[in-house]
């Protein structure tokens, strides 16, 4: 290159000013000078190219037939060093140069098309530079009308379709116009069709188009448009195969996308292709590379999110130490430093809240103080920094109490807050820090005049958060708490009026709740408890159903979904215990019906609502798809909320409650995302009544359920502490029977249910008029679920236990039980059954009597279904899933893997590994079972701890002897009394009690 620029010198020092070849010799030299300036970055070639452009301009004066040319080349350098060095003038210029090119391009000339887009192309770099808009306006006429001078055939004309298109996407962002972006989308995709496989612009046309629809899904949130984008990344980075110059930045976007995907859907493989997408995209940016920094800064913001989602350390470990690695690229002085070191100290953050190490902290502080003197004074981000700081300076005070840092925390953010004009979408953030900061001196110092400042500040967040802004319910709660702990130091009634007043605005929010709104919802029903405050039913209520709408688009494999189960567990039997205290019993059933429903379904994978709406039909499918869309784009905008967003929030909060007004005029679906009714649980009760018994830390109560009267409230003289601890007495009890005699401890636990639980609940079925031998469903929550209820009593002579009583049942709530009786099959073709049994299983000892076990339930059935048996190295998972899927009764004679921490990980023992059914109906994981497995809530027969091999075969043999009807057939409604003839001849047998009473009923 250094070689063609002297080659051209001599040329021109060979035309003498007023040679008649002069013009063209300073054209081709700068031409040969940009070039080189394209290749270096020299900007002396490009001041050299423009001065030599201009003297040929004065040797092209008007009538010149080279003055087209002169005016667009000197144009063309000057748009190069504005986009260098950018001064306005040099733009100004350039446009006014175009604009007299474009005169000597008449109607016609071979040059206008190309001359329209030169203007308009330099317009739009004016308004990206000073934001008026009609210089954008005036882009789009003028690629209006270079498209017109391109008609299809053209070859430049899918270069006008993509300029105009992104014009329009321009201007979409600016006044938000819809028409624009569609019309910009079809361009971008008339452009596509116009460089097909083949064409060398064909991925940067997937790319443009792609970007599009990604911004269309940011404001519509279609989830098509995001997969459309992500395929069209996909079929871009294809083109750009190992060694293309854009291969790099293809895998950058998709993984980009696919990070985006994640966001809205949480699905984790999304956020895995992400990660891996961005280490190929920084395997191709080796040290040196301009980009490495980003690519750097990209894998390490991937791998923060997967730690958030799935909490593994090593993820947060190696983003530290890409962010290290990001930082070194982006030395002092370097336009993006300030940046780096903000994301690291990020990290650090994240780290030391999760660990606890001192020193991550003090390293996060300094580094958020390096960034702030990156910022000073005028610069756009010195607020965020100043916040930064303030707020790692107030986390290390929380952990040391050193008052100095608090101190230093409020000043930084008072400096923060007055960066913020009024109106800025940070401002109540600012508000709201700075009260917190002022809460917890008070709370530390007693000064009354920080705890009154806290409430200004927090007042004025609230203001500046209406009705429909994300954050309110945020807000709403902290200034509660704030006038809360101000009732209680100064005794002014009128504090605690207001801050019950704040709360109640909860109950006004119609939106999908985000995890701010459940929050201050809970807040709000543990302040009610403690002051006995009359809203504490209402407030229930709102936290029950911000529960059920937030987590209905949860995934139960999410962290989300685990940290929300374990701050809400109590929600549900808290609020059937506030109910009862209030008289309001229906409302009792209907509260911890909704409440325990919500985590009852994901946690078992049964079909949520949604599920069932959308297969309900075509419009109930395409009514769940809005609902989802809706409901993902609103927990985007929460995510990133901001002042300006809250129309935004508001427009598509409307549209929200439109979908469920309409899913609630479906049939079965009128109570979607609402309290189940009594009316219709009382159902349950159509064959006998339904106990639910609630441990509550405020009371332990039981209600009797019947399928026509009000519930029977049933007081339990019982804490919940005295029976969380009888459920670990029996728990760490049930690990040990069955390999040793332990009949004292287990008779003294079922003498104490007893007597504290099942007796007064027996006492009031007798008033009910509930005869003998009927059957009853036990409905238990909390620690309750793990007690042996169906077997408590007295154990002496002539002294009353229930199994002699009546015929216990289980059901984990009244919908499943309600559920199951409707999917009972009126089938009368040929009942088809399959026996697996697995004596010698990968891991566990040997059990004896699975083959005579299985020849038991051979002899008894064969004769009335099609029976089919596997065992042996036949009674593997892949064998058993098969079978399950063929037959509608399943007997399994296996050790059974109870999961204590996750009941619904539990399994059974096959030849090679765990098989998992979901299956139970029961949070204990049963070992043993016969049920129907075709639909999953029908009866479960299971065993609650180990039993003995003999004893299984004895009860398999009696069972099914009595659950056979009269016409020949299996029939399902008569497990639980055949259960209970099978124990009653085990009691002849002389059979210890804990076998006898191990065995329980799940369903119908």
């Amino acid at each position: 290159m250094a070689d063609e620029v002297e080659e051209y010198r001599a040329a021109l020092q060979s035309c003498p000013p007023g040679h008649s070849n002069r013009s063209t010799s300073l054209d081709n030299l700068a031409t040969c000078l940009r070039d080189r300036f394209q290749q270096r970055g020299v900007l002396s070639d490009l001041d050299e190219a423009i001065e030599l452009h201009r003297a040929a301009l004065l040797l092209c004066p008007p009538g010149h037939s080279d003055r087209l040319l002169s005016l667009n080349n000197l144009a063309i350098c000057l748009r190069d060093v504005f986009q260098q060095r950018g001064v306005p003038s040099d733009l100004d210029e350039a446009i006014e140069l175009h604009q007299a090119a474009f005169l000597l391009c008449p109607p016609g000339h071979s040059e206008r098309p190309r001359s329209l887009n030169n203007i308009a192309t330099c317009l739009t770099d004016r308004f990206e530079q000073r934001g008026v808009l009609s210089d954008l306006d005036e882009a789009i006429e003028l690629h209006r009308a270079a498209l017109l001078l391109r008609p299809p055939g053209h070859s430049d004309r899918s270069r006008s379709l993509s300029n105009l298109a992104a014009c329009l996407r321009d201007r979409f962002r600016q006044r938000g116009v819809p028409s624009d972006f569609d019309e910009a989308i079809e361009l971008h995709r008339a452009a596509l069709l116009l460089r097909p496989p083949g064409h060398s612009d064909r991925s940067l046309s997937l790319s443009n188009l792609a970007t599009c629809l990604n911004d269309r899904f940011k404001q519509r949130g279609v989830p098509s448009d995001l997969d459309e984008a992500i395929e069209l990344h996909r079929a871009a980075l294809l083109l750009r195969p190992p060694g293309h110059s854009g291969r790099s930045l293809s895998l950058n976007n998709l993984a980009t996308y696919h990070r985006k995907r994640f966001e809205q859907r949480g699905v984790p493989s999304d956020l895995d292709e992400a990660i891996e997408l961005h280490r190929a995209a920084l395997l191709l940016r080796p040290p040196g590379h301009s980009e490495r920094s980003a690519s750097l800064n990209n894998v390490a913001a991937c791998l923060r999110d997967r730690f958030l989602q799935r909490g593994v350390p090593s993820d947060l470990d190696e983003a530290i130490e890409l962010h290290r690695a990001a930082l070194l690229l982006r030395p002092p002085g370097h336009s993006n430093r300030s940046t780096s070191l903000n994301n690291l100290g990020g990290c650090l953050v994240g780290r030391f809240k999760q660990r606890g190490i001192p020193s991550d902290l003090d390293e996060a502080i300094e580094l958020n103080r390096a960034a702030l003197l990156l910022r000073p004074p005028g610069h756009s981000e010195r607020s965020t920094s100043l916040d930064n700081v303030a707020t790692c300076l107030r986390d290390r005070f929380q952990q040391r109490g050193v008052a100095s840092d608090l101190d230093e925390a409020i000043e930084l953010h008072r400096a923060a807050l007055l960066l913020y004009p009024r109106g800025h979408s940070s401002q109540s953030t600012s508000l709201n820090n700075l009260g917190g900061c002022y809460r917890q001196r008070f709370e530390q110092r007693g000064i009354p005049s920080d705890l009154d400042e806290a409430i200004e500040f927090h007042r004025a967040a609230l203001l500046l958060r209406p009705p429909g802004h994300s954050n309110r319910s945020t807000s709403l709660k902290i200034l509660a708490g704030c006038l809360a702990d101000r009732f209680k130091h100064r005794g002014v009634l009128s504090d605690l009026d207001e801050a019950f007043k704040m709360f109640v605005q909860l109950s006004h929010i119609s939106h999908a709740a985000s995890r701010g709104d459940l929050s201050a919802a809970k807040s709000w029903v543990t302040s009610a408890e403690e002051t006995k405050n009359d809203s504490a039913l209402l407030a229930y209520h709102t936290a029950l159903k911000f529960l059920d709408q937030h987590v209905t688009l949860l995934s139960s494999s999410s962290r989300h979904f685990d940290a929300i189960r374990e701050a809400t567990s109590f929600l549900a039997t808290d609020a059937f215990s506030c109910s009862v205290r209030h008289g309001a019993l229906t409302t009792a059933v209907e509260l911890v019906e909704q409440g325990r429903a919500v985590f009852w379904t994901q946690m078992s994978r049964f079909r949520s609502p949604l599920v069932e709406l959308s297969l309900s039909g075509d419009s109930g499918a395409a009514l769940a798809e809005e609902f989802k869309r809706l409901s993902f784009r609103l927990r985007d905008v929460f995510d990133q909320s901001t002042e300006d967003q809250s129309p935004h929030i508001r427009h598509v909060t409307l549209q929200w409650d439109d979908v469920v007004s309409r899913i609630r005029m479906i049939p079965d679906f009128s109570r979607f995302l609402l309290p189940p009714l009594f009316s219709d649980l009382q159902k349950a009760a159509e064959e006998g009544p339904v106990i639910i018994v609630n441990a509550s830390e405020y009371s332990c109560d039981a209600l009797i359920i019947t399928n026509t009267e009000d519930p029977v409230h049933v007081p339990l003289d019982i804490t919940r502490a005295k029976v969380s601890e009888l459920s670990s007495e029996f728990q760490s009890l049930a690990e040990q029977l069955g390999s040793s005699n332990h009949q004292l401890k287990l008779v003294g636990i079922l003498r104490k249910l007893w007597n504290s639980v099942v007796d007064p609940v027996v006492q009031a079925l007798r008033e009910s008029g509930v005869c003998p031998r009927s059957r009853i469903w036990w409905c238990p929550t909390a620690e309750f679920t793990l007690l042996p209820l169906h077997a408590a009593g007295q154990y002496e002579k002539n002294k009353e236990d229930l199994s002699r009583i009546y015929i216990s049942s289980y059901t984990p709530t009244l919908a499943a039980l309600i559920r199951a009786r409707q999917q009972l099959s009126r089938d009368t073709s040929t009942q088809h059954f399959v026996a697996i049994g697995q004596a010698n299983p990968e891991r566990g000892k040997e059990l004896r009597c699975v083959a005579p076990e299985l020849a038991v339930v051979a002899q008894r059935l064969a004769p009335v279904a099609a029976l089919t048996s596997l065992e042996g190295s036949d009674a593997t998972v892949q064998g058993a899933i098969d079978a399950l899927s063929q037959n509608q009764w399943l007997h399994l004679a296996c050790h059974g893997m109870p999961n204590r921490e996750d009941p619904f990980e539990s399994s059974f023992a096959m030849r090679d590994g765990p098989l998992m059914i979901r299956i139970s109906s029961d949070p204990t994981g049963r070992t043993r079972s016969s049920h129907s497995c075709r639909p999953v809530t029908l009866p479960v027969i299971g065993s609650m701890w180990s039993v003995d091999d003999e004893v299984a075969r004895q009860v398999a043999s009696a069972f099914y002897d009595h659950l056979v009807d009269d016409s020949g057939r299996l029939d399902c409604t008569r497990a639980a009394v055949a259960l209970r003839k099978a124990v009653k001849s085990l009691r002849k047998l002389k059979i210890p009690l804990e076998q006898q009473i191990v065995f329980v009923h799940i369903g119908v």
